[in-house]
């Protein structure tokens, strides 16, 4: 039995029906990114994808089982599945040395959303808007509010911040555009000032940075601990669906 690589952006579209998650490991098919397909089951390799090397999949779990066995002479040790949660937690049962699956939520606004969103630069008080050169301010509340962020100004595939500064000017909320692809518009390093929470702040930086993201490529997504469920609430709120996922290392490639 062998699989079909996919060389193109579109051809992960089509083989996983236009599935969010899948399009936005596909990373438009940038440089180091796979892409395979066996009969309805999907997997896209992914390396540095939100600072780890994924191989996301979808289908049916043993055609998806099989094609993992046939990805994994092509990757390194560093890959980690990434899937929907029943289907990564069945995986662990086929293919030893599986760890444990890891849950969290996707969410996303679903495919083509079109929203119209400001393009505003510079956030004056009280109005959201993307910053320029505030990295520094970016680093020092995200280490209070955020320490385990796993978006930081400086890292490779963080592309802007989103922020709210208070009356005062201080910067009390934020959010990354960071590994967006042409198709899907990621959001991550959501953080508001401790001091300062419960104004709805957050809110106001995502959906800013939602309604951007959407207008430049047609739908957003995030990710987020499914025991948040202040933070769920908001997104939902915005216009976000959710999805329960889970990630899990990899090891051994033999049947079991």
């Amino acid at each position: 039995m062998k699989g079909t690589e996919l060389r193109a952006a579109a051809e992960v579209a089509a083989a996983c029906e236009d599935d969010t998650l899948l399009v936005w490991a596909a990373q438009g098919m940038r440089d180091g990114v796979r892409a395979w397909t066996l009969g309805e089951a999907v997997a896209v390799a992914s390396p540095e994808l939100n600072r780890r090397d994924r191989l996301t999949v979808r289908g049916q779990a043993s055609q998806v089982a099989a094609l993992v066995r046939l990805a994994l002479p092509e990757l390194g040790p560093s890959y980690r599945l990434l899937g929907d949660r029943a289907l990564i937690v069945e995986l662990g049962e086929r293919l030893p040395g599986t760890g444990q699956a890891r849950p969290f939520e996707w969410m996303d606004t679903g495919a083509n959303t079109g929203r119209e969103g400001a393009a505003a630069d510079g956030a004056d008080p009280g109005r959201a808007g993307w910053l320029e050169g505030a990295d520094e301010e970016v680093g020092a509340l995200l280490a209070g509010a955020s320490p385990s962020s796993w978006a930081v100004p400086g890292l490779p595939g963080v592309r802007r911040w989103a922020g709210l500064r208070a009356a005062g000017g201080a910067l009390v909320a934020t959010a990354a555009d960071a590994w967006s692809c042409p198709q899907v518009g990621f959001v991550a390093g959501v953080a508001t000032d401790a001091a300062h929470r419960g104004r709805g702040y957050a809110r106001r930086v995502c959906r800013f940075a939602f309604a951007a993201l959407a207008a430049e490529h047609g739908r957003v997504a995030l990710m987020v601990d499914t025991d948040n469920r202040a933070a769920i609430g908001v997104y939902e709120r915005l216009g976000m669906r959710g999805r329960p996922v889970a990630a899990a290392t990899m090891g051994g490639t033999t049947d079991g």
